[in-house]
């Protein structure tokens, strides 16, 4: 079964998603730069969920090396 996507937003050319994951129950939030082409994930884990999809950027500093999506 795929992510499901519950939340997304664009600006400035980044495009995030946060995604839910119904196999593991897991939350994660996607970035992906629409001119670079670049992205990552970001695991949710014990963080609010809306905060880490309105700051992904502060999250994925905390969370020192990311996943490629």
């Amino acid at each position: 079964m795929r992510k499901r996507e519950l939340a997304y937003r664009e600006n400035g050319g980044l495009a995030v998603s946060l995604l839910w994951d119904p196999v593991d129950d897991a939350l994660t939030v996607a970035v992906r730069d629409g001119q670079t082409d670049e992205a990552l994930e970001i695991p949710v884990a014990d963080a609010n969920p809306l905060e880490v999809f309105n700051h992904p950027f502060a999250y994925a500093a905390r969370r020192g090396p990311l996943l490629a999506a």
